[in-house]
């Protein structure tokens, strides 16, 4: 058991035997068992104390009732003194039989009392005897060869397992907890959900082996894949991953988001799919947009806003200098109205790019004729800086250059491939493959010279009718650089300057949205393609696949499916809860438009400045008004009432 290494918890040794139970001993680093032998047994015979061996005191006790039965029967007449026996050659005769059929032993010895000497009855039925004789029940345990643990739990007599008679301390749950336990080896792939430090898995798959062992009642010793990977088979036949260790018998069940593929299924058994069909989807590091308080600043650029600014200035002097020489202005013919001078000017003209308008114009026409201009100016101005602030605002956050895999195949500043060795991987190798053989395959059909005419014509163009898209994506995937491991691609995409360059990772879908779900940076691109259902994998021929396969459905007809996949991906604390794109693009933030408020504050401080300025301009430079005596005048009304 040892060499073998059956001494785990998978194992149990119940050792029975007539010896003495400290006798026995074992050269084993580290066992447990349990010894079921006779207690000592001694004799009633006053001054024989010593203890026997059992088979002595079995057979002294069963000669000594056989002998007592005997006697009994001889003495009261029921068995024949003497016999008559046949001579030699032949068989009795029915005088002879007649005489025989009157001794029956079995029937003597049962009549006489059963207790022997060693105070243990004797029990013959059936032609069959032996010795009811309570057996002492030790816990041993041996540690680096030596016996650490010697305990005795209890007895065992007649019968099983009623007779069996835990010592103080100990239960009915010792033995149980005692038994050999089914356990299998379960191989699995861990991607983010192992704890770092520590052998301690986590996810969809562990709550869903937990609740298949809690149906079937067995226990599982898992561990990850020495090579992390999931299994393909390579140019020789021989496979890798979690296939490999169901082939080698190092693993009974295969755990993970493992893919049910053909080739797979020649060397290795699936359960039925616990998972719904799950395909590859394409992991990409969302558009980053910097957002600057100033955005609606940056609409237009710096020379048009110095343009801007310039022509406001022009626009506004040669309004007041028209003012100042037209003969028909109000300045030049002494009107009460609003006189054009230059600060009237700059504020008409600031004004005039405002719903609120510029106020009254000027006089003169040729005035007007520049107002006329700056409006019409200002007026494509504004509607062209509104409808491109709120595309510039919005649209850019939009811009994402892939939605499929049709335009990340149609580019090339993207790089893009799987993991190495993944199921993904697979894919585009053999639909590039497929591709090939349809190019051979039509080659070979329009080139055919055994064709007619007729039939060569129908076949003639000009163009392969075929897309090679796969094609050119297995090439581009080669040129790639294929991530080893999981990690590994979605730190590619981590790296990438944005969306628009850097990587693309495709993998498996389950495996994309999780790491899309953990991190705010990505994003899911397109839909899933290639859509196969996800199973648990155990060895060939195995009955695992059958019990395993029962499991599943209960848990289905249960909803406990549903309720792992709420727990996981709905309700799962450790995924983010990340802003929706499509939510967010329904409106402005504040950290684009914030400027405009700061503009406001500017305005409003400026304003408070001017009003203090204005007041110490008046108190310093403003001369006093002069005092001037009222008279008093008697006011009278024809009715002579004095007011």
């Amino acid at each position: 058991a040892v060499s073998k290494g059956m001494t785990g918890r998978g194992h149990a040794w119940f050792f029975v035997t007539k010896d003495d139970a400290r006798q026995l001993t074992c050269n084993c680093t580290s066992v447990n068992f349990m010894i079921f032998s006779p207690q000592e047994i001694e004799p009633k015979i006053v001054g024989n104390s010593v203890p026997t061996q059992t088979d002595m005191a079995f057979y002294f006790d069963l000669a000594l009732i056989t002998v007592t039965a005997l006697s009994r029967q001889l003495d009261l007449g029921s068995w024949p003194t003497t016999l008559d026996y046949p001579e030699c050659g032949m068989t009795m005769n029915e005088k002879q039989n007649d005489q025989r059929k009157k001794i029956d032993l079995l029937s003597a010895i049962n009549q006489v009392s059963r207790e022997g000497v060693y105070d243990r009855p004797l029990i013959i039925t059936d032609k069959k005897g032996y010795q009811d004789i309570i057996l002492n029940i030790v816990n041993v345990e041996i540690r680096n060869k030596k016996r650490v643990k010697e305990e005795t739990v209890g007895v065992w007599s007649l019968g099983y397992p009623e007779h069996i008679v835990s010592n103080e301390g100990f239960s009915k749950k010792t033995f149980d907890d005692f038994k050999a336990v089914i356990i299998y080896k379960i191989t699995t792939v861990a991607e983010y959900n192992k704890k770092l430090g520590s052998e301690e898995f986590q996810g969809y798959c562990i709550d869903l082996i937990n609740d298949i062992k809690k149906i079937l009642q067995f226990e599982f010793e898992i561990s990850e894949c020495p090579d992390k990977m999931f299994g393909i088979m390579n140019a020789t036949s021989g496979w890798n991953g979690m296939i490999q260790e169901l082939i080698e018998k190092r693993a009974d069940i295969a755990l993970a988001p493992l893919s049910v593929m053909a080739e797979r299924e020649t060397v290795v058994d699936f359960t039925v799919p616990f998972y719904d069909l799950v395909g590859i989807s394409i992991l990409m590091k969302k558009p980053q947009v910097p957002s600057s308080i100033f955005k609606f600043l940056t609409v237009l650029e710096t020379n048009v806003w110095a343009s801007i600014i310039g022509a406001y200035f022009f626009t506004s002097f040669l309004m007041y200098a028209y003012e100042c020489f037209s003969p028909y202005s109000n300045r030049n013919n002494n009107q009460n109205s609003r006189e054009f001078n230059l600060k009237e000017c700059l504020w008409f003209c600031i004004t005039s790019l405002t719903p609120q308008g510029g106020g009254e114009a000027p006089r003169n026409l040729s005035g007007r004729l520049v107002a006329a201009t700056w409006w019409l100016f200002g007026f494509i101005i504004i509607a062209s800086y509104t409808a491109n602030l709120a595309a510039f605002l919005t649209v850019s956050r939009l811009d994402s250059p892939i939605t499929s895999l049709d335009d990340l195949a149609n580019q090339y500043k993207i790089k893009y491939a799987p993991q190495k060795g993944s199921s993904s991987q697979t894919y585009f190798e053999r639909m590039a493959y497929i591709e090939e053989r349809f190019y051979e395959i039509w080659k070979d059909m329009s080139l055919n010279d055994s064709l007619s005419i007729t039939e060569r014509a129908k076949l003639a163009v000009w163009d392969y009718p075929i897309s090679d898209k796969y094609t050119k994506i297995w090439l581009t995937i080669k040129e790639a650089n294929m991530p080893l491991t999981f990690e590994e691609g979605v730190q590619r995409v981590k790296e990438s300057k944005g969306s628009h360059e850097g990587f693309a990772f495709i993998a498996d879908s389950t495996q994309v949205k999780y790491a899309a779900y953990s991190d705010c940076d990505l994003q899911v691109v397109g839909n899933e393609f290639s859509r196969k259902p996800m199973a648990i994998a155990v060895q060939e021929g195995s009955y695992l696949r059958d019990q395993l396969s029962s499991a599943i459905l209960e848990l289905l007809n249960q909803r406990k499916l549903e309720e792992l996949k709420e727990k996981w991906w709905n309700t799962n604390s450790k995924l983010l809860a990340c802003e929706d794109s499509e939510e967010r693009n329904d409106g402005i933030g504040i950290e684009n438009i914030g400027g405009v408020f700061i503009v406001i504050g500017v305005g409003v401080g400026t304003a408070c400045l001017t009003l203090l300025a204005e007041h110490l301009y008046y108190k310093r430079f403003q001369p006093a008004p002069k005092i001037v005596p009222i008279k008093k005048y008697q006011i009278t009304s024809p009715k002579k009432d004095k007011y």
